[in-house]
């Protein structure tokens, strides 16, 4: 089987737009959690293919959108410190603090570099035995497992000079505070593949259950997302709320036993704030309280005052799914990948990249 052009096989797709369409009958609010599936829908027309009941909300699954101000600024704060060495991925450079961003930052001097693998800090940490070397580490249930090896592997090296901000973020906790907010109007989920090969399907149903909405975990070939799709219309029309794996070729039920094993040895479930949604508990991930001498939030001064977000940028609206990029007024004018204004236009997976990137002209 070929992964790539047997997935994207167009007589495959236009059948199951066809079936999709044919058995849509009533409107369905259907949020993608993960910015990934956002730029697919976006990328391949797929919102063209699947009628006119069919309404796509985009979700908070994007690590960096979701990231809030006192974050970034935290971030700054730490990587102007002197002496030392801040890293972390690379569309976390861009996204605007209260005043500053990380790559304005890096242009005044400070040592502040894009990881292409979480695993080159160990190497940076190594060769620079005399600075202070932070990881700003980001991500959902998918990355926290690399962030976990490289933890290990600095305990094991026994690095000095290595420290951790752990910013991972949990997919659960988020959608039922999502769910638990009347002003949003969902029917069903469309979830990621790459984070439930780490969690398991199972991490699903008690959300289907509780809130009686159906779920279908998706790749993100076009193949892929109209099989979930087509079988979140027949379970609206069925009133039926089933979890179903359609990435059954990697999702097992469980997920990654070792993996999650790994995450349980080195963190602790804690409360996070994200952008737009506020402070949800059980939101993310954070060191255990015995490795809190590699905690940079212990370590170092993490403290900031930072401003509210800008009124002009919607980003939190359409990471709750009330709004939608088109929505914004400053969207692709102001606001445009060379001067972002929010985190939705500043990351790869960001829902307002998405529509400038594929459909700006609609504007």
């Amino acid at each position: 089987m070929d992964l790539i052009n047997d997935f994207r096989d167009k007589d495959l797709i236009f059948s199951l737009s066809n079936l999709i369409q044919k058995k849509s009958k009533k409107p369905l609010n259907i949020m993608e959690i993960c910015g990934g599936h956002t730029h697919s829908i976006m990328k391949f027309g797929i919102h063209k293919l699947v009628g006119k009941n069919i309404n796509f909300i985009h979700g908070p699954g994007c690590p960096v959108c979701v990231m809030p101000r006192s974050k970034i600024d935290a971030a700054i704060k730490l990587a102007s410190m002197d002496n030392v060495i801040f890293t972390t991925l690379a569309d976390m450079l861009r996204v605007p603090g209260s005043t500053s961003t990380l790559q304005k930052a890096r242009s005044q001097g400070h040592d502040i570099r894009a990881l292409y693998s979480p695993l080159d800090v160990i190497q940076i940490a190594k060769d620079n035995p005399d600075k202070k070397v932070i990881f700003f580490a980001i991500g959902f249930e998918t990355t926290t497992p690399m962030t976990a090896v490289v933890v290990e592997k600095a305990i094991e090296l026994g690095l000095k000079n290595l420290f951790f901000h752990i910013n991972h973020v949990t997919v659960p906790a988020p959608v039922r505070a999502l769910m638990n907010d009347e002003n949003v109007k969902i029917d069903a989920f469309l979830g990621p593949s790459h984070v439930s090969v780490i969690t398991g399907s199972k991490i699903y149903e008690s959300i289907a259950n509780d809130y009686k909405k159906p779920i279908a975990i998706s790749g993100f070939e076009p193949v892929d997302i109209l099989d979930g799709i087509l079988n979140l219309v027949e379970q609206g029309e069925n009133e039926t709320y089933k979890v179903y794996n359609q990435y059954k070729r990697a999702v097992k039920l469980e997920g990654n036993l070792k993996a999650k094993e790994l995450i349980d040895k080195y963190f602790k479930i804690c409360d996070f704030e994200f952008r737009g949604l506020g402070n949800i508990p059980n939101g993310g991930v954070d060191l255990k309280d015995k490795y809190s001498y590699l905690n940079a939030k212990f370590v170092f001064d993490c403290n900031v005052e930072s401003k509210k977000e800008s009124k002009a940028c919607i980003c939190g609206e359409i990471l709750k799914g009330r709004a939608k990029p088109y929505d914004c007024k400053i969207f692709s004018k102001v606001c445009n990948p060379q001067n972002p204004i929010g985190s939705c236009m500043v990351s790869s997976e960001g829902a307002c990249a998405a529509y400038y990137k594929y459909a700006k002209e609609n504007v």
